[in-house]
C-alpha cells in the first residue's frame, strides 16, 4: 500500500488538545461506512414510501417511561401532525440515504438522520438492558460522518466546495462535508 503523506487527526477544544494517527486505510472506513448507511437510510425510505406507512402506532404507543412520551401522543393524536409525519418520515429518509451514497450536503443528512435517531430512541424507550440502543448509536455513527466530513472523501461534497457560490458564501461549507 501506497503512502504520500501522514495522515493526522487532531482537536484542541476548551484548552484540552487530542490527536491522534489514524490508519492509512481510514479513508476508506470512512467511505465504507458512509455508503453502508446511506444505504440504510435509503431502504427505510423506500420502504415507507413505496408501501402502507404510517407513524401513528409507534407515536401512539411510546413507552409512558419515556421522556417524550407526552409530545409523541400529542403527535398521535393531531391529525394535521400525523398527516406532516407520515410524509416527511419517510421522504428525509430517502434523500438521507441518497445524500450519503452519493456524497453530497452529508453533513446536512448526518445531522438530519441523527436527529431522526434521537426522536427514534425516545420512541422506542427502553432502558431495562442500559441506555445506549441500535438508534443512539446510529445518532452517533451519523453525527461521526458529518465530523469526519465523509461527503470530500470519494463524493461530490469534495468538487461541490469548489464551486464559487461556496466561496461568496462560505458558510455553506457547514453543510457539505
Amino acid at each position: 500500500m501506497e503512502t504520500s503523506s501522514v495522515n493526522r487527526l487532531e482537536s484542541k477544544l476548551g484548552g484540552v488538545t487530542i490527536d491522534g494517527r489514524p490508519h492509512q486505510l481510514s479513508a476508506w472506513a470512512v467511505v465504507g461506512l458512509r455508503l453502508i448507511m446511506g444505504w440504510i437510510m435509503l431502504s427505510a425510505g423506500w420502504g415507507k414510501v413505496t408501501g402502507e406507512f404510517s407513524a401513528y402506532g409507534y407515536l401512539a404507543n411510546v413507552d409512558a417511561a419515556s421522556p417524550a412520551s407526552g409530545l409523541f401522543a400529542l403527535m398521535a393524536e393531531s391529525g394535521a401532525m400525523m398527516a406532516a409525519v407520515d410524509v416527511i418520515v419517510p421522504w428525509t429518509q430517502l434523500l438521507i440515504g441518497l445524500a450519503l451514497i452519493a456524497g453530497v450536503f452529508v453533513r446536512l443528512a448526518a445531522l438530519g438522520a441523527a436527529t431522526q435517531m434521537v426522536l427514534f430512541y425516545f420512541g422506542s424507550w427502553d432502558v431495562a438492558t442500559g441506555l445506549v440502543n441500535d438508534q443512539l448509536v446510529y445518532a452517533a455513527v451519523f453525527l461521526a460522518l458529518g465530523a469526519f466530513a465523509a461527503g470530500r472523501i470519494v463524493g461530490l461534497d469534495r468538487y461541490i466546495e469548489e464551486h464559487p457560490i461556496v466561496e461568496r458564501f462560505p458558510k455553506l461549507r457547514y453543510l457539505l462535508g
